[in-house]
């Protein structure tokens, strides 16, 4: 495994890690300020919209899950991977929880810093049931 690709594991592996632990500075450090995110749920958004959904801390659910990278190819300073991901979402009140799952399709990029960060992701993961 090259360096890069060991890189970009981390960069999975620390966005589950901030989601799970609520912190939100984190794992928008982990997106280029010029992200488009494409979800089933509506129009395509980017960084801003990202960062107002996450709403503050008092009004996150918790969130528990695993992501398996399927595929990963880098090309120089891009690459992509895809995904399976599978979360549990609950609600912050402790009602009831949500199980979700689904692929990915996540470009990324290497910053002029050298870390590399999600510049497209196509998510595709969705309630099970």
């Amino acid at each position: 495994m090259t360096e890069d690709e060991k890189a970009i594991r981390k960069v999975v592996d620390d966005w589950m890690a901030a989601t799970r632990a609520g912190d939100k500075e984190t794992v928008l450090n982990l997106v280029s300020d010029d992200v488009i995110f494409f979800t089933p749920f509506g129009p395509p958004f980017g960084k801003k919209e990202f960062a107002g959904a996450q709403g503050d801390n008092s009004d996150m659910p918790e969130i528990d899950g695993k992501s398996d990278i399927l595929e990963m190819e880098v090309m120089g300073e891009r690459a992509w991977i895809r995904n399976q991901i599978d979360i549990q979402i609950t609600p912050p009140d402790g009602g009831e929880t949500k199980k979700m799952s689904g692929q990915t399709l996540t470009l990324l990029k290497k910053g002029a810093d050298g870390q590399w960060r999600v510049f497209r992701d196509a998510n595709f993961v969705k309630p099970e049931g």
